[in-house]
């Protein structure tokens, strides 16, 4: 059956831990409703390019250079700062799935979703993906994800990965395929999003 296309004002946001799927999913949904797609992570990854890191290659987070790059985002917050205001520029204007760790606790408004899974089964994917160890996996996620949640910590006030209250939906996706997971949503954009009018994202800041 052919997916009915979702208001142009639809703002959907989904968040989790690397190796959670959010962005396979995110993508997938936003091909089948006819959304533009957006991905804080890719344009940090640019962001990363044209200060010279090697940001292109495959697993980049978990490398060396990419945890240089969060040690300097770490030591200037103007730089995840300016991420998110293009972010939020594209939700104001509707028609979009982001795929962002900030998103969910800057937006007012949208349907948020946060994927879960335990950091064992996330370093399995990591591993799969990106060719490495699960033990490497393991080690790269633990350091990367400690200072991201101090990054955030000290720009919004919000704990990522703990902190659950911004999401309407919770899914844990130890269990599930990729496309179980795709399922699963679409099934719920289907059944709580078509139809509302949640999307107000204008920034809190600016209440």
């Amino acid at each position: 059956m052919q997916a009915r296309q979702l208001q142009k004002s639809t703002v959907i946001g989904i968040s989790g831990l690397a190796g959670s799927g959010k962005s396979t999913v995110a993508k997938k949904l936003a091909e089948k409703y006819k959304l533009k797609y957006y991905s804080g992570g890719e344009a940090l990854k640019a962001l990363a390019l044209e200060k010279g890191y090697k940001s292109t290659v495959q697993g980049f987070w978990e490398s060396e250079e990419g945890i240089r790059f969060l040690e300097e985002r770490s030591k200037d917050p103007k730089l995840d700062e300016k991420v998110d205001k293009e972010l939020l520029k594209f939700a104001v204007k509707g028609n979009v799935i982001l795929d962002s760790w900030t998103m969910p606790w800057l937006l007012k408004g949208g349907f948020k979703i946060w994927l879960d899974a335990s950091v064992e089964k996330r370093a399995e994917r990591v591993s799969h993906r990106d060719g490495i160890t699960v033990e490497e996996a393991l080690r790269a996620l633990r350091m990367k994800e400690a200072q991201t949640r101090s990054i955030y910590w000290k720009l919004y006030k919000f704990k990522l990965g703990e902190d659950f209250t911004p999401f309407q939906l919770v899914l844990d996706t130890d269990l599930l395929t990729a496309e179980e997971v795709f399922n699963a949503l679409s099934n719920v954009i289907e059944n709580m999003v078509l139809g509302t009018d949640k999307t107000d994202c204008r920034d809190k800041k600016n209440k």
